[in-house]
């Protein structure tokens, strides 16, 4: 039988969304084929920050590609809205992380330095401000008396997250890609004569080269084209208030308010295996930082708490890598699919549709993780 597709992207969250929409267009066929809306997806739980600040300290690799992924969001975002005729949502006036007390105060200056630090062919992208600092610029915000002050990170930005799949899946569409949902793949199995037949249930397709961005499920699918790439599921649980009047001028690390109105609050951190139960252990001291950030929100009822599972790799970096011994299946794992989308849906597009990945992604290989302890 022929190659039905050019490529097929295994996995439509975030990350396949993005790389789909880039990679379409022109002559080639495309396939994305994922699972139900039941699977364990990011997407679920992701707060829709474009976030900048503090990622990628110790590894210049991420942190370079993160800075190029939010410059690169204002052009993106312009031009998928466009595609797509869906409004993203989406601001880049800077985002906020604040601190209660001083302890947090002088912490976070410390790891703000020393990122700072970490970048010096720019300018300094993220500042301390102080309490008063904070109330000369954004004097609409009505701060608890516990805090201190915040870092401001000025690439940092947000958008609608449910919004932004939507608008990536809706753009590959109509530029005549091809989607198959409902069916989660169980199997990709390399051809005698080359390219690969990936399975989902009872359907079936070949395509000359397969990309694997299926998130948890990828820790499953990559060994079988030899792509190995440790991920464990990290839970992060949410509360999402009702509509408000607005009390967030900008997007802050855990305080997040939609254009609709509503707040979200979040999120935790916990290594629960898959586990996807709330606790109201979570939803207590998220509601109290919340509060002593913004005493507006004490009278404010919550209508929803959830919890989802990220995707992180054992040092919390992305992973991109092109199979040695299966050669035209591709890799991509990352718990930064909003932020990255545009780097996705771009510069990682033009490398996977040209055959090969740039040098500039070798730091980003899973085999960084087989390297034995001295």
């Amino acid at each position: 039988m022929p190659h039905e597709y050019d490529v097929i992207v295994v996995g439509a969250g975030m990350v396949g969304a993005a790389i789909g929409y880039g990679l379409a267009g022109g002559n080639s066929k495309l396939l994305m084929v994922d699972g139900a809306d039941t699977d364990f997806r990011a997407a679920k739980a992701n707060f829709g920050l474009v976030w900048v600040q503090g990622k990628g300290l110790k590894d210049p690799s991420y942190r370079q590609l993160t800075i190029a992924a939010a410059r690169a969001w204002p052009e993106f975002a312009k031009g998928l809205q466009a595609e797509s005729g869906i409004n993203l949502a989406y601001e880049q006036n800077g985002g906020l992380v604040f601190c209660l007390g001083e302890g947090e105060f002088s912490a976070r200056t410390a790891l703000v330095n020393e990122w700072n630090s970490q970048t010096p062919d720019c300018a300094p992208l993220v500042h301390m401000l102080d309490r008063t600092e904070l109330r000369r610029r954004f004097p609409s915000m009505r701060l608890g008396d516990g805090v201190v002050g915040a870092s401001f990170g000025e690439l940092d930005g947000q958008v609608n997250p449910l919004r932004l799949l939507s608008a990536l899946q809706t753009a590959y569409l109509r530029r005549g890609g091809r989607m198959r949902c409902g069916q989660a793949v169980t199997g990709i199995q390399a051809l005698r004569e080359g390219g690969f037949e990936v399975t989902a249930g009872s359907f079936q397709a070949r395509g000359e080269r397969v990309v694997i961005a299926a998130g948890l499920g990828s820790a499953v699918l990559g060994p079988m084209v030899g792509l190995d790439v440790p991920v464990r599921p990290q839970r992060g649980q949410l509360l999402v208030t009702e509509r408000l009047a607005p009390l967030l001028p900008l997007a802050n690390s855990g305080l997040r308010q939609n254009i609709e109105g509503t707040i979200m609050i979040g999120a935790t951190s916990e290594d629960a295996g898959y586990d996807l139960a709330t606790t109201t252990v979570a939803a207590a001291g998220l509601a109290r930082r919340a509060v002593r950030i913004l005493p507006d929100l004490a009278n404010a009822k919550v209508v929803r708490q959830w919890s989802c599972l990220r995707v992180m790799t054992p040092d919390g970096s992305p992973v991109y890598a092109t199979s040695v011994s299966h050669p035209g299946a591709e890799i991509a794992v990352c718990h930064s699919g909003v932020t990255l989308a545009s780097f996705h849906a771009g510069a990682y597009a033009k490398a996977v549709a040209c055959g090969s990945l740039p040098g500039a992604l070798e730091p980003f290989h899973h085999e960084r993780f087989n390297v034995q302890e001295a």
